[in-house]
């Protein structure tokens, strides 16, 4: 994380003072552990998947988001003070049902503004033509939150290097899409280059931005460790927490204002022609 946070220049947002404090961050994926560096930012924990009233998280992936987002410990994520709200629709293999990412969202979108949800980190994709009916619908759902003040933002997949492999719903030209910056780093995990690209088959440019995503090391989901993954999953909440920072700064701003000033800020870099360029933290909050 700390070479995370020099790559999006985070560290003049602390000697402003920002933290994320009081943002709520709603994040769909696996669950979250109650590791101790994020134990005082998990607000509300809801498990669609068996029902349990109690945070788990038998994957990992989410408790490894939550920490990029806001571990608040040894291991600082980009927004240390911000607060989040996870629900776990995804299953112990990392996958999971289209219906309960449906239940998910129907909850977020029945609940956003009595729980002030600002922001909902979605690094989940689906494969495209897969349940088609029900990928619509989670675009539509999406895209209402959207509409109604929630800042979406989703992981443009690990399909890559070929265009046209951004994941739903990164494709949607409403929300936030990000790459993995980095994903020529060498990783156990992917080939070389696998973050999504564009364009989308309607002639969308994504993703937007580009954050770091390889060998990221965040939160474990047992005992007090940490681990290293990669993918855009990891990146997406990189850019989520960004914003959770510009929030603080400027809470009256919306999804799309949020969206124009993440592209007046991006570094424009040869390597990320397929976007706006690479998320610079300093830069955005001047602009807001």
């Amino acid at each position: 994380m700390n070479r995370v946070r020099q790559l999006v220049h985070a560290d003049k947002a602390y000697r402003m003072g920002y933290t994320g404090k009081n943002i709520r961050v709603v994040a769909l994926d696996t669950g979250v552990y109650l590791h101790p560096d994020i134990r005082g930012n998990v607000k509300l924990f809801l498990d669609f998947i068996a029902g349990k009233t109690i945070c788990y998280d038998d994957n990992g992936h989410g408790t490894h988001v939550a920490g990029i987002i806001c571990g608040n410990g040894r291991l600082k994520g980009i927004a240390p003070q911000s607060q989040l709200i996870m629900l776990k629709v995804l299953e112990k293999d990392g996958g999971g049902k289209t219906k309960n990412v449906i239940r998910g969202l129907e909850w977020v979108i029945q609940h956003h503004r009595e729980q002030r949800i600002r922001i909902l980190n979605f690094s989940v994709g689906f494969l495209p033509g897969a349940h088609s009916e029900e990928q619509r619908k989670i675009l539509e759902m999406l895209e209402q939150l959207w509409d109604e003040g929630v800042t979406v933002v989703t992981a443009a997949g690990n399909n890559g290097p070929k265009e046209g492999t951004v994941t739903a719903p990164g494709i949607s030209r409403k929300v936030i899409t990000v790459g993995a910056s980095d994903d020529g780093m060498k990783s156990a995990f992917f080939q070389s280059g696998y973050s999504g690209k564009g364009p989308t088959e309607c002639c969308i440019i994504k993703p937007e931005i580009y954050a770091p995503g390889t060998n990221i090391v965040s939160l474990d989901n047992k005992g007090s460790l940490y681990v290293k993954k990669s993918g855009t999953s990891m990146a997406t909440p990189v850019v989520s927490a960004a914003l959770a920072l510009a929030l603080e700064k400027n809470p009256y701003l919306r999804p799309e204002e949020l969206k124009l000033k993440l592209y007046q800020s991006a570094k424009r870099e040869r390597s990320l022609q397929k976007g706006w360029g690479l998320l610079q933290v300093d830069k955005l909050l001047d602009l807001v």
